[in-house]
């Protein structure tokens, strides 16, 4: 099913961003970056300290303290940031870390930590922001807005040893993509998921949690100790995109004055994986078509042709 035809999205003047994640990495480059060009900012933490480098005594600043594991936290978030700006222009979901290691020797409550943080925590600032963008905005200004959602290249194509992660990107993809199709055209409510490759961050120190190997997988040539020697090398991260050239394109594709796009890829490996993912898509579904279509009835595609109209 394609995405509804979406109309242009302008975004106000001194709009108001609410942005998870915000003690570094992307979202502290995005915030700094909005605040720079003269719109609102709800930046949210952990730990309020990470918020130091955004103005204490500056109207266009909320600090806010979030764990997005908890709907209350998010809850209250959302709350205070209405009571200081009234609306909320643009939902930007960016919390998240990394589970790196062998599946077999994860523990539970560590993945379902993961998922709790980039999945559920997604989903509660999205629902909050549809609700506020149909039936607040309208009441101080233009209708609308944009749910923008830091998905990664990892969102699309799987790699070894971070599974749980994968889990995670996924679901925030299949998400984003079945709700962008429930909102009404007139409510201008607009989604995009943000699929980056390599940022230079300090994500993999400060946002990777290493699971002990499992001795099954010890061996060098295994496929997820290829990607642990391919992580661990200085030199890998040197062709990476850099952390401000990623907030900056996150802040043009909402600023163009243009449509929306559901997904944006943002770099060249995120570009090239993601293309080979869909080469490849591509040609199993071509080998496997008779297969396919021998599984069902004449005209079952056909039934579904009201889906493709929309």
């Amino acid at each position: 099913m394609e995405s509804p035809p979406q109309q242009a999205y302008r975004l106000p003047e001194a709009a108001v961003w609410f942005i998870t994640g915000c003690s570094s990495g992307i979202g502290k480059a995005l915030a700094q970056l909005v605040l720079s060009e003269g719109n609102r900012v709800a930046a949210t933490a952990r730990k309020l300290g990470d918020l130091a480098y955004l103005p204490d005594n500056d109207s266009r600043v909320v600090k806010l303290l979030v764990d997005v594991t908890s709907r209350q936290s998010i809850d209250d978030a959302i709350a205070t940031t209405l009571s200081h700006f009234q609306r909320i222009d643009v939902a930007v979901n960016n919390a998240g870390y990394s589970l790196r290691g062998d599946t077999e020797n994860a523990t539970e409550d560590a993945a379902r930590h993961l998922v709790d943080t980039m999945f559920w925590g997604t989903v509660h600032v999205t629902r909050h922001a549809m609700r506020v963008m149909r039936e607040v905005n309208p009441q101080n200004g233009p209708p609308g807005g944009v749910v923008l959602n830091v998905s990664s290249m990892g969102g699309r194509a799987g790699f070894p040893g971070n599974a749980f992660y994968h889990a995670a990107k996924f679901a925030v993809e299949g998400f984003t993509e079945s709700v962008s199709k429930e909102v009404r055209p007139e409510w201008n409510i607009h989604f995009c998921l943000i699929e980056p490759g390599g940022v230079k961050t300090d994500y993999l120190s400060r946002s990777m949690i290493q699971i002990e190997p499992h001795p099954a997988y010890s061996a060098p040539d295994t496929p997820a100790r290829i990607l642990d020697q391919y992580m661990d090398d200085p030199e890998a991260s040197k062709n990476w995109a850099d952390v401000g050239t990623v907030s900056k394109a996150m802040y043009t594709i909402l600023t163009r004055g243009n449509a929306i796009p559901l997904r944006v890829p943002l770099g060249p490996d995120s570009w090239g994986v993601l293309k080979l993912e869909n080469d490849k898509a591509g040609q199993l579904l071509d080998e496997w078509k008779d297969f396919a279509v021998s599984v069902g009835k004449e005209g079952q595609f056909e039934s579904l042709n009201f889906l493709h109209r929309q």
